[in-house]
């Protein structure tokens, strides 16, 4: 059996605020930032509805429990209307901004 990957949160010192030095992780908390911003004053259930994601997956990615996948990530964009996806990822290289400036 292969070993269990850790959860998002398990490689951040101080799940959402620290950024991780795991590329992975780091897109993930970033997700995670983004979404509880697009999420507003709305609710799990609410963003649930929107979505089409099931409101028990929402509260584990902000949570950092679950590794996010990308029909949920699509679902999510779609459902809010805005981008979660952290722009400007560069291979090997973390993550860089838009004039390629490490972010």
């Amino acid at each position: 059996m292969a070993p269990k990957r850790p959860r998002p949160r398990d490689l951040v010192v101080r799940w959402p605020e620290v950024a991780s030095e795991d590329v992975a992780a780091e897109v993930a908390r970033r997700i995670a930032l983004s979404l509880a911003d697009a999420m507003g004053t709305r609710s799990l259930r609410q963003v649930s509805e929107l979505a089409g994601v099931d409101h028990t997956t929402i509260a584990d990615v902000l949570r950092g429990n679950r590794w996010c996948d990308i029909a949920t990530i699509a679902r999510l964009e779609a459902g809010l209307g805005v981008p979660l996806w952290p722009a400007g990822f560069a291979g090997g290289n973390g993550l860089v901004g838009a004039a390629g400036q490490s972010a």
